[in-house]
C-alpha cells in the first residue's frame, strides 16, 4: 500500500476536500476523457447526488464543477480569472475547455442538484455527460468524490482501487504493526522509511522542492487568515474571528501576561486561521481533508515559533511522518466526513499532526504510533454537521 505525501497534503482550495476539489477534480478527469474521445462533443451536462447535492451549494459544489469543466484545477486555482470566467459561462451560457471546441452549458438547467436517493457506490456522487449537437448523451461517467480530494470512476469504486498503482516501494506497510515491525528490523524512523518511498516516485530534487511548497502553501494560509476579517460565505453568517484572538495574544506577549496555558490559544488560533480562509473558498492543504486542513500547519507553527531548538530542516520529517499515520487512517479505516463524521477528519488530522510532533521532538517509531493512538482515540464519535 502507497499513498504518497502529495496524496494526503493536496494543494486546493476551500471550503471542502470532498464537495469543491473532489467535484474539480472529476470534472478535470472528464475534460481528459473527452479529448481523447472520437465523438464531436455540442454540450455539457451534470448533475449532483447525495451529500455532493444536499451541502453542495454552502460548498460551492455547483462552482467548482463549473470551473472544473472550464479547465481550472485546483492546485492552480486562480480566484479573480475563476470569477471573471464563470460570469462569462452564465452570461453566454457557452463553456469552452482547454483542447475542445466551444460547448452549450447552461448551468442552471445543465448542472442539476438531484435531491433524491444517493448513488449506490457512495454519499458524494457526481454524473457528467457531453452531447452532441442535438442534445443527446454520447459520453457519460459517474464519479465519486471519496474523501481528501480522491476521486474515483464507478469502474474503480467497483474493483476497489484507492490507492496508487506503481512501481513497488521499499518500505510497504498497512498497518500500524506492520509499520513497527520495518522499522524495527531496518533501523529507520518512520520518516526515513516514508522518504525512501516517495523518492520512487520523485527525485530527491523534485521531493523537496514539492514538499517545501506544502509547507509554504500552509503557512501563507495562515498569515492570511490571521490577519482577515468578516463574515464567512455560507449562510450562516459566521464572523471570523482568528484576527481578534491574535491580535489580542500578540498585545498580551507584549505585555509579559503571557501564562503556560495560552500555548493552546495560540494553536487554536493558528487552526482557526486556516479554517477561515478554507471557509472563505481560499488557498488550502488538505491535511488530510480540508475540513481538518488547520490542525497539521497549527501544530507545525506552534513547533516553529514556540518550541525551543526547533528547526526549519525538520519540517519534511513532520510531514512524512503525518502521511505515513494518515495514510493507514484512509486504508484501514476513511477520512470522509461524508461517511464517516469528524472523527474521520479531526480525528485523522489530530494522529498525523501528534504524530509528526513527536517525531521532530526525537520520539522512536513506538513513541509516534502511540502519539497518534492517543490523538484518534479522543475523537472517536465526533460529529460536526452545523444546524441552521
Amino acid at each position: 500500500m502507497f499513498l504518497s505525501v502529495f496524496d494526503m497534503f493536496k494543494i486546493g482550495i476551500g471550503p471542502s476536500s470532498s464537495h469543491t476539489m473532489g467535484p474539480m477534480v472529476a470534472a478535470n478527469r472528464f475534460l481528459e476523457e473527452m479529448r481523447t474521445s472520437p465523438f464531436e462533443f455540442g454540450g455539457l451536462k451534470g448533475s449532483l447526488h447525495g451529500s455532493l447535492a444536499f451541502t453542495g451549494v454552502g460548498h460551492a459544489t455547483d462552482r467548482a464543477t463549473i470551473l472544473g469543466l472550464a479547465g481550472f484545477q485546483a492546485d492552480t486555482y486562480d480566484v479573480e480569472k475563476a470569477g471573471a470566467a464563470l460570469a462569462a459561462i452564465n452570461e453566454t451560457g457557452t463553456i469552452t475547455p482547454p483542447g475542445l471546441p466551444t460547448l452549450k452549458f447552461y448551468p442552471k438547467d445543465d448542472l442539476i442538484f438531484d435531491y433524491g436517493p444517493a448513488l449506490a457506490g457512495h454519499a458524494n456522487g457526481m454524473i457528467l455527460m457531453a452531447t452532441d449537437a442535438q442534445g443527446d448523451v454520447i459520453l457519460q461517467r459517474t464519479y465519486y468524490s471519496i474523501g481528501g480530494g480522491f476521486v474515483l470512476t464507478a469502474e474503480e469504486l467497483a474493483e476497489g482501487k484507492a490507492t496508487e498503482e506503481g512501481a513497488p516501494v521499499p518500505y510497504p506497510f498497512k498497518s500500524a504493526a506492520e509499520m513497527l515491525d520495518m522499522a524495527t528490523r531496518s533501523g529507520k524512523t518512520i520518516a526515513e522509511m516514508k522518504r525512501a518511498n516517495e523518492h520512487t516516485r520523485k527525485s530527491h530534487a523534485d521531493f523537496d522542492r514539492d514538499v517545501q511548497r506544502v509547507w509554504r502553501v500552509m503557512d501563507d494560509c495562515i498569515e492570511r487568515g490571521l490577519h482577515n476579517d468578516g463574515i464567512l460565505p455560507g449562510g450562516l453568517n459566521v464572523k471570523r474571528r482568528a484576527k481578534g484572538i491574535y491580535d489580542a495574544l500578540k498585545a498580551e506577549r507584549g505585555m509579559n501576561l503571557t501564562a503556560p496555558h495560552t500555548i493552546n490559544d495560540w494553536m487554536s488560533v493558528y487552526a482557526m486561521a486556516v479554517n477561515e480562509e478554507n471557509a472563505a473558498g481560499g488557498q488550502v492543504v488538505t491535511a488530510p481533508t480540508n475540513g481538518a486542513a488547520g490542525v497539521v500547519p497549527a501544530v507545525i507553527k506552534y513547533y516553529l515559533d514556540h518550541v525551543p531548538g526547533a528547526s526549519q530542516s525538520r519540517i519534511t520529517d513532520f510531514l512524512l511522518t503525518a502521511a505515513a499515520i494518515g495514510g493507514l487512517v484512509k486504508f484501514n479505516a476513511s477520512i470522509s466526513g461524508a461517511e464517516a463524521g469528524c472523527q474521520a477528519e479531526v480525528g485523522s488530522a489530530s494522529a498525523m499532526a501528534a504524530a509528526g510532533l513527536c517525531a521532530v521532538m526525537g520520539g522512536t517509531p513506538e513513541q509516534v504510533e502511540n502519539a497518534a493512538e492517543i490523538a484518534l482515540e479522543h475523537h472517536l464519535g465526533m460529529t460536526c454537521d452545523p444546524v441552521r
